[in-house]
């Protein structure tokens, strides 16, 4: 017979819907993070239109 420690008799509840233990992006893994500062969404897609290279056209 196996022998039981009071750890395998205690309930864990698997589905805890509390806070998160960490969070799904630091702040390091933001432009903000990295020093750089991120402005309109709008301007940066003319910038990546306009620099297409012309081998995709």
């Amino acid at each position: 017979m196996t022998e039981r420690h009071p750890d395998d008799m205690r309930p864990v509840d698997l589905f805890d819907e509390g806070l998160s233990v960490l969070p799904d992006q630091t702040s390091d893994d933001t432009d903000l993070g990295w020093g750089e500062w991120r402005g309109d969404a709008e301007s940066d897609d003319a910038r990546l239109i306009e620099e297409r290279p012309p081998h995709w056209d």
